[in-house]
């Protein structure tokens, strides 16, 4: 490794540790947020474009450096923005967030790992640039696993900078708006789980299911 290359794992793992040691984590949960909500309303309603800028600063940075709390930023954003103005920001903060881990994880580690094990991975490489949107899109339509993990995954691949882009964009918006809608209504909210009732599962797994059948029918044209 670089030693550019080597600086920036330094420096994201100093963010990273000093996020832990600081303590803000404790300040990412909904018992913090109801606490708080007034005192941001009031402050957004005063200050609108700084509330703004701040929260997608905090939302990009703890979507890029892979911390815990999305879920609750989420909720802020309905909390304090509204459901259609909170969606809007909290899509745009996660998408950005994403695409920066994206690019981070290509850049220190893509070459490395296609160098080892790029020649079992040509398959599903050349799978992800014909038909890679597809499957981002059911990936993040469908919660089977961890966001952080498809951002730094996808960023291992060849996935296309644009697919992922416009994959994460518009896969999360449902997901998102779920959960900026609760935060909207915050008081009956205790922890985050208590968005995803297994209806709402099931509706994210439907559209998931959706976001295949082009692909699906490809592939069955092409066998007949």
């Amino acid at each position: 490794m670089s030693v550019r290359k080597l600086l920036i794992v330094v420096v994201l793992a100093a963010l990273v540790a000093l996020f832990f040691a600081s303590g803000l984590g404790r300040h990412l949960t909904v018992a913090s947020l109801k606490e708080h909500r007034e005192a941001l309303v009031a402050f957004a309603a005063e200050h609108r474009l700084g509330a703004v800028a701040l929260f997608l600063a905090v939302y990009v940075l703890q979507t890029a450096l892979s911390l815990p709390g999305a879920a609750v930023l989420s909720l802020a954003a309905g909390a304090v923005f509204g459901t259609l103005a909170g969606t809007i920001y909290a899509v745009i903060g996660a998408t950005a967030g994403a695409t920066l881990a994206f690019l981070v994880t290509r850049y220190l580690f893509h070459d490395a790992v296609q160098r080892r094990v790029g020649p079992r991975l040509a398959a599903i490489n050349r799978e992800l640039e014909s038909a890679g949107l597809h499957y981002l899109l059911f990936l993040r339509l469908v919660p089977i696993f961890p966001f952080f993990l498809i951002n730094l995954g996808a960023g291992l691949t060849r996935l296309p900078l644009r697919t992922f882009f416009i994959g994460t964009l518009v896969g999360i918006i449902p997901g998102g708006f779920v959960y900026v809608n609760a935060g909207a209504s915050l008081a009956s909210i205790d922890t985050p789980a208590d968005v995803t009732s297994p209806r709402v599962l099931g509706s994210f797994g439907l559209l998931g299911l959706f976001s295949l059948i082009p692909l699906l029918y490809r592939k069955l044209k092409r066998s007949t």
